[in-house]
């Protein structure tokens, strides 16, 4: 097997292959194993699949939730999240499905078979676990029916880990693309999505070579090129000790020293600058044609600094911005999937008892009359990566306040009671939503505000009385 030794360390022997197959040629597909080589040993594949993710998931989604007591029912929402890990399990899944161009992600409960359906009101109740599973991991259970005629064409139906069987509403299979009729990829082991190395892995094996280069580079840039004048032919062994010793002299050479040499010798560094040259641009290329066959902004790739940052709104930051959102659109499906279980797993009775017991309005609706009104109001946004800065938000702020306290001002007089009390407490949900002018949120009581009847104003008084009228 082929090994190939750098400064003394030797790179795996499953990147090694990588680099000395002479079969990979352009338009190559990578198998499984290949696959999870690149991602494990390549420099640049866990950039690849990991820098998207990381880049999308940095910022949180804003959540909302209007029409009824929506901080608490939030607060619950995003703990519930957080203690399940989610995040972690949709990147995860989102990882997996890059690296082998399909993934499923599975959901079970201490002794309930997987094959067997979970009542969504029952979820709480349950000790709950989450895989993450891969091609391999899923026994070849996602090769897809390539019939055009059946119902479940290019669909996936089942998912079977080492033989077990998932219930079709306990699973969620994830593609990177979509699947292509009659287009088998061998990384996933079925008619499924592609990887994400599978445009790019002939320039991916292109760049080991580069990584070679510089290592051969690195230990001849300091190579010494001595030009001495060399011994008559009759030289004998003092001549030959002599030479060594001036060798010697320019090898222990350092600063502040002082040689002689002879002055038709010289010593010069091994001139590397056509190496250096050829190898900038080839690398360049190699990283440019890599982010073209992901597709991926080359800026992502080839670790060039922004000129300025996103706030700026720069055409590369927009490029990337735009990138970002479309892969944010891609895994919405992931999102969606773990949303309808955290708000089981949050909104449950329990809670829904401690509100009733909070608030009057609730005592007069069911548990699920309640859930499903929460759940259709349930609103998930993604901020944008062009952040604005803060003097700016203020400034936006500023502008719906404005328009708030116009709406009010036309609205209000013309009002009974009730409606009153809802105009208000759609202006105090907007006022809350303004951070960067209010830190504190306002609480009112809208039962209150419905039957508070505003005191008269007083009289006008009018113009006093003489004082000699009185006499």
């Amino acid at each position: 097997m082929a090994e190939i030794e750098i400064t003394g360390s030797r790179l795996s022997s499953s990147l090694s292959d990588l680099l000395m197959a002479d079969d990979i040629l352009p338009g190559s597909e990578p198998s499984y194993q290949l696959c999870k080589t690149i991602y494990v040993s390549h420099p640049l594949g866990g950039k690849i699949v990991d820098q998207p993710i990381k880049l999308a998931m940095s910022q949180k989604r804003k959540i909302s939730i209007p029409g009824g007591p929506e901080e608490r029912i939030r607060e619950a929402f995003e703990r519930k999240w957080k203690e399940i890990n989610a995040d972690a399990y949709i990147a995860n899944t989102w990882r997996l499905a890059k690296i082998y161009g399909a993934a499923a992600i599975v959901y079970g409960a201490k002794d309930i078979d997987t094959d067997a359906p979970i009542a969504p009101e029952k979820l709480s109740k349950l000790q709950l676990y989450f895989n993450a599973l891969d091609p391999l991991n899923t026994a070849g259970s996602l090769v897809l029916n390539q019939d055009p005629n059946a119902p479940d064409f290019q669909k996936p139906t089942v998912v079977t880990a080492a033989g077990q069987k998932y219930h079709p509403s306990r699973c969620l299979v994830f593609f990177n693309e979509a699947p292509l009729y009659i287009e088998y990829t061998n990384s996933a082991f079925g008619y499924t999505g592609r990887s994400v190395y599978q445009r790019a892995l002939y320039p991916l094996k292109s760049f080991v070579q580069t990584m070679v280069a510089d290592d051969m580079i690195s230990r001849k840039v300091g190579v010494i090129v001595a030009k001495m004048k060399q011994a008559g032919s009759i030289a004998d062994r003092a001549m030959a000790v002599f030479q060594g010793i001036k060798r010697n002299v320019v090898k222990e050479a350092q600063t502040n020293n002082v040689i002689n040499i002879q002055p038709d010798e010289a010593i010069e560094t091994l001139n590397l600058l056509n190496a250096d040259g050829a190898l900038t641009v080839g690398r360049k290329n190699i990283l440019e044609n890599i982010a073209a066959a992901v597709p991926q902004p080359a800026k992502l790739l080839n670790s060039e600094s922004y000129a300025e940052g996103f706030g700026e709104g720069t055409e590369d930051a927009k490029e990337i911005v735009r990138y970002i959102e479309h892969e944010r659109q891609t895994v919405q499906p992931l999102y969606e999937f773990f949303d309808n279980i955290v708000m089981r797993l949050a909104w449950n009775e329990e809670f829904f008892a401690a509100l009733q017991a909070d608030l009057p309005d609730y005592k007069r609706m069911t548990y699920n009359e309640a859930f499903y009104q929460w759940k259709n109001a349930f609103v998930a946004e993604w901020p944008s990566l062009l952040v604005e800065p803060e003097s700016e938000l203020v400034k936006v702020d500023d502008v719906k306040l404005k328009a708030l306290i116009a709406a009010i001002e036309v609205l209000n007089p013309s009002l009974d009671p009730d409606n009153k009390a809802r105009v208000i407490q759609w202006f105090e949900d907007n006022l809350n939503d303004i951070k960067h002018l209010f830190s504190n949120p306002m609480q009112l009581d809208y039962e209150a505000l419905k039957s508070y009847v505003p005191p008269e104003p007083p009289a006008t008084p009018g113009e006093p009385e003489p004082f000699n009228s009185k006499v």
